[in-house]
């Protein structure tokens, strides 16, 4: 723990070690000074310098005291600050998403980063300077057992040892609570759950329409409380069992002190010494005491999340790279062929794609329609490369899509998905992030609005592209569900126009009337000129103007071709289209509403 140091830089370290050193041989010293004074007073000898030696060490310490806490909260914030920075780079070198969608995944980052928003009390950091802190302490334990050694050789045992077996207990009924606060920490993440439910302004609208504040509010205080009262009950029960360390100090304690006390008052006695031997047996106790322990044993936790992390779980940031995409190759559209592909979310679990082969090809518009759960969306995510098949391959113009640059691909895809990312930023920035390895191209973004039809929805923004899309940001306003439609619509029409050369689109209109998404469906068809286009839609009267249609079942393609091929053949597309189409002429609306998802 303590090589996690090197984080806060020299110059802090450094700073730490002093004060630490200082406020560690300072009990020893004053002993010393003690001894000194009274020694001189005994003597009636001069006092100016032995006032000033003892008041220099003790302004010394004081002056360490006032240091310590702001020099070891600066170390701990910036051991923190790496290891939580270490952690974000790790995740994000994480071409594919499967494995932070893992369940273990998720709780190893959610204690490897010991963040104070999920109930995590103590951190690398405190841990870290807690046990700098303690090894420095034995330098002042050492100094201070050689000032009562110099008086009695058995001293310092006598109050070394019930101090170190006092610091056990300590411990053992600390680890207690460190315990209860891991297992508490879901309990309080479900807190926090709850009262952003009753207080937030975004969840407050639905607990109010439904009158859930007061359920809300219950269900917070029953997972707060949950949480809490193993704390109280294990704090009231470490309270009752301080008489265990009494009876382990007290005795040894009080015979040491009571013989060096004794031996003061015999002829030849020293009091200067017996003083200074006092105060270097309480320096002792306070020196081994059990705050260190705690903040050691707190951080173990994170510690080892995050060793598990880097060896077994998240690559390394010096992973291999592989090798570029040819430019010249970004600039045509690919030929994409999913070949054998099976899949399945975890081991052994029901596979979503089974021996898919499917074409993509350049200058086609290619509708992919299905069931719910037919693996739509799945195939999205492979072909975007987020998950690498388990078996079969996914080629690019024919070299497999795992040997490629990941980055390099991307470049040349644009996908929009089912749910899709709604950033608190600006319009502006919410349509150019579509192609964010590129600058910011305003013009461009114009011309992409106006291919989608959001350039309406600019011009009544009160600030225009400039409009904060979240409202709480000053001046910024909340879209409806078809608005931000429109928005990641332009989004990816901008990655088009900037260089991508396949947009994937996962129920791109779902928000939008069937009108809306004729005019969309429209523009998709001039891109596919230069490119290619993978249109997903439940609207089958929409994607009928479609070059060509696969319908999927179960993870694979049970028919393909045309909507008039497909009609003729009188299958599960004609049977699914027959079926909406009457419902349409019953008046039937399908836009999606708020939070839909296929």
């Amino acid at each position: 723990m303590l090589r996690e140091l090197r984080h806060a830089g020299p110059l802090v370290v450094s700073a730490l070690v002093l004060v630490q050193l200082v406020i560690s041989c300072v009990p020893a010293l004053s002993a010393l000074a003690m001894n000194n004074l009274v020694g001189r007073l005994l003597d009636e000898a001069p006092t100016a310098i032995a006032f000033a030696g003892l008041g220099a060490v003790i302004l010394a310490g004081r002056l360490a005291q006032v240091w310590s806490a702001p020099v070891t909260y600066l170390a701990a914030q910036r051991v923190d600050a790496a290891r939580r920075s270490s952690l974000t780079e790790r995740a994000v070198a994480s071409e594919q998403i499967g494995v932070l969608e893992q369940s273990r995944t998720r709780e190893l980052l959610r204690v490897a980063r010991a963040d104070p928003e999920f109930w995590a009390e103590r951190t690398p950091g405190t841990g870290a300077a807690a046990q700098l802190d303690l090894i420095i302490r034995w330098i002042g334990v050492i100094a201070a057992a050689v000032v009562l050694a110099s008086f009695a050789w058995w001293l310092a045992p006598l109050v070394i040892v019930p101090a170190l077996v006092s610091r056990s207990i300590w411990r053992r009924q600390f680890m207690e609570h460190i315990e209860i606060e891991r297992a508490g920490v879901l309990s309080g993440i479900e807190a926090d759950h709850w009262r952003r439910l009753a207080l937030d302004w975004t969840d407050g609208k639905e607990s109010r329409t439904f009158g859930l504040q007061g359920w809300a509010v219950d269900r917070w205080r029953e997972k707060l409380m949950l949480m809490l009262s193993p704390k109280w009950v294990a704090g009231v029960r470490g309270v009752l069992d301080q008489w265990q360390i009494a009876v382990v100090i007290g005795p040894p304690l009080i015979a040491a002190f009571g013989l060096i006390v004794r031996q003061a008052d015999e002829p030849g006695g020293s009091v200067a010494a017996a003083a200074a031997v006092l105060g270097a047996g309480w320096a002792i106790l306070n020196l081994l005491g059990f705050a260190d322990a705690l903040e050691i044993e707190g951080a173990i936790p994170g510690c080892r999340a995050y060793a598990e992390l880097c060896t077994d779980v998240l690559p390394t940031a010096g992973a291999a790279a592989k090798p570029p995409v040819d430019r010249a190759d970004e600039h045509k559209a690919p030929l994409v062929r999913f070949e054998g592909v099976s899949f399945s979310y975890s081991d052994g679990g029901p596979a979503v794609l089974d021996g898919l082969d499917l074409e993509i090809r350049p200058g086609e518009l290619l509708a992919i329609v299905g069931l719910n759960g037919a693996g739509k969306s799945t195939l999205i995510k492979l072909l975007g490369g987020l998950y690498a098949p388990g078996a079969g391959r996914i080629t690019v113009d024919g070299d497999d899509l795992r040997d490629s640059d990941p980055q390099g691909w991307r470049r040349r895809i644009s996908i929009v998905f089912q749910d899709f990312a709604r950033y608190h930023l600006s319009l502006l920035n919410n349509v150019t992030l579509g192609y964010g390895s590129v600058p910011t191209d305003r013009e461009r973004a114009e011309r992409a609005a106006a291919d989608s039809g959001l350039d309406r929805l600019v011009a009544e923004l009160p600030q225009g592209w400039d409009t904060p899309l979240a409202r709480a940001r000053t001046g910024g306003v909340d879209l409806s569900g078809g608005q931000w439609q429109k928005v990641v619509l332009t989004r990816a029409m901008y990655a088009m126009r900037s260089g991508a050369r396949l947009m994937v689109l996962d129920e791109p209109t779902a928000h939008l009337d069937v009108k809306s998404e004729f005019e969309v469906f429209h523009q998709l068809a001039q891109h596919k000129r230069h490119s290619g286009v993978v249109l997903i839609s439940h609207r089958l009267s929409t994607v009928r103007l479609a070059d060509r249609i696969v319908l999927l079942d179960k993870g694979w393609i049970e028919e393909s071709g045309t909507h008039d091929e497909l009609m003729r053949h009188d299958g599960a597309y004609a049977k699914l289209f027959t079926t909406q189409a009457e419902r349409f002429n019953q008046g039937f609306d399908d836009r999606f509403d708020e939070g839909d998802v296929l």
